[in-house]
């Protein structure tokens, strides 16, 4: 049985990798292609690049639910290869748009099956025991670091050849992790753990009302919407920054996104298993989050090529509160219902990227404008983006310490 698990871990390990890695493929290259469509300056491109995240996190917020809810009857093989033949098909239409409106195309097909990540979570739930479930949630944190190692480096170099070549190299290595996934993947949802379908859960709003009897859970979801509404800050507007501040072209920026991606992997992969248990899940959260929160400001302040490469080793040290968060979360529900919540979490997740991605490329595009103001202030999203971790250890705080009053009040009352 033991075996069984390593294998499966390997096997979601692998196509997570892959998934990543054509993520990572299009990211240094994509404000170009903005720019060669529009022809607009930097700021333009990055508030444009905001709304193509928009367009993705609308549709996602309203299907991840509905997968998530499938994925409780029919099992979670069957809803991810679904996702990865879903962001096959957005990156062939990235590729090979003619126009604006076909990137946001594109983006809505990739919103309406991305589920890959909701599935690959229920999945690690489904396979772990609740004490492993930090650390194997980890994994994905993983596969994300690796991914960005390979990713963007590949991006990098292939848009020296043009800015559409990524788009179908990313669109051909996920369609070959579709493939790989219909034949080796297994099914880790076992019968006995199935429920039924209900449309009237099925929903943003009736899981989010399955999950108020988890109080908990309620509490940490406002303190994971903050961080994640704050990650913005660097995912969607790191290659327009670094574009603006340093002048980076689409290798440099893909040489920095491969270093963020071999720190995540180190912190995830292999710091996380060591020291969130010798840390304990509540210190490991409240740890993380500071660090974020230091390295946001880091980040804000570079004036010198060198400094995002060393504040990123700050920045992803942070990357130990993720897991452990996801972790208590899903401690806190029965086998039956991890598809649920995972699905909940990513229509929460989505909330903060239709929320994120515009309010950062806006306020980077504002502070960056030359025409419309006298402050110029390229690092104003990292700013605003510690002060919404800050927000976000204090509500971890609060709703933990409840849950730890809770029970040692239930152990009083035992005795």
């Amino acid at each position: 049985m033991a075996k069984n698990k390593k294998a499966a871990l390997g096997f979601i390990f692998v196509t997570l990798l892959i998934d990543v890695t054509g993520i990572g493929i299009i990211i240094p290259i994509l404000p170009d292609l903005i720019i060669e469509l529009t022809g607009v300056s930097v700021s333009d491109a990055a508030a444009i690049g905001g709304w193509l995240v928009f367009a993705f996190a609308i549709m996602q917020f309203l299907c991840a639910p509905i997968l998530g809810g499938l994925s409780d009857q029919y099992g979670r093989r069957p809803v991810l290869l679904l996702a990865l033949f879903g962001f096959g098909i957005d990156y062939l239409f990235l590729g090979f748009a003619p126009t604006l409106g076909w990137l946001f195309v594109g983006r809505v097909i990739a919103g309406v099956m991305g589920a890959s990540f909701t599935t690959a979570s229920a999945y690690i739930a489904d396979i772990s025991e609740p004490d492993e479930r930090a650390k194997n949630f980890g994994l994905i944190g993983a596969a994300f670091g690796l991914g960005f190692i390979i990713g963007p480096s590949i991006g990098g170099i292939l848009g020296q050849y043009g800015s559409r070549v990524p788009f179908y190299a990313a669109a051909g290595l996920t369609l070959i992790n579709w493939l790989y996934g219909y034949f080796i993947l297994p099914e880790s949802l076992d019968k006995q753990n199935r429920r039924k379908f209900d449309l009237k859960r099925a929903n943003p709003a009736g899981t989010l009302l399955q999950l108020r009897k988890y109080p908990v859970i309620i509490g940490m979801a406002g303190a994971l919407m903050l961080i994640y509404i704050a990650g913005h800050a660097t995912q969607s507007t790191w290659a327009y920054y670094t574009k603006e501040r340093f002048n980076w072209n689409p290798a440099w920026i893909g040489y920095s996104l491969t270093f963020v991606g071999i720190m995540v992997a180190f912190v995830q992969g292999v710091l996380i298993r060591w020291l969130v248990p010798v840390l304990g899940q509540y210190k490991a959260v409240y740890t993380g989050l500071f660090l974020y929160a230091v390295g946001f400001v880091l980040f804000g302040i570079a004036n010198q090529a060198w400094m995002m490469f060393a504040f990123t080793v700050v920045y992803t040290m942070g990357g130990i509160a993720g897991p452990s968060l996801q972790g208590i979360m899903s401690n806190e529900v029965p086998p039956t219902e991890q598809g649920e919540l995972q699905g909940g979490l990513t229509s929460l997740i989505s909330v903060t990227s239709i929320i994120g991605p515009p309010m950062m490329t806006s306020i980077f595009a504002y502070f960056t404008d030359q025409n419309m103001l006298n402050l110029y202030l390229p690092g104003a999203p990292f700013f605003i983006g510690a002060v919404l971790t800050i927000f976000s250890l204090l509500l971890s705080i609060r709703a933990l310490s409840g849950r730890s009053t809770g029970l040692r009040e239930q152990a009083h009352s035992r005795a």
